[in-house]
């Protein structure tokens, strides 16, 4: 499992377990329950690629960021560092 710091906003951090580029598990430390557990239900078993372009970018009360947007950073990070 990785753990991602999040930056600007509620949730602390992300933990997310990835095998052959498919996003088998994803907890968030913090936030919005019911929207995070959302998030959670309709991201697990897609690949990660797909989760990027679907969630980076979303803005969350004014902010630049949000949880699915630090998601979509998370899973960035771990193409790039990770794999």
């Amino acid at each position: 499992m990785y753990r991602y710091y999040t930056r600007g906003v509620c949730a602390k951090s992300i933990l997310i377990d990835i095998e052959d580029d498919v996003l088998l598990d994803v907890v968030f430390e913090g936030g919005c329950t019911g929207n995070l557990i959302a998030i959670k239900g309709l991201v697990e078993g897609k690949n990660i690629d797909d989760i990027i372009d679907a969630l980076e970018d979303i803005p969350c009360r004014g902010r630049s960021t949000s949880c699915p947007d630090q998601l979509a950073n998370a899973l960035k990070i771990y193409k790039k560092y990770a794999k």
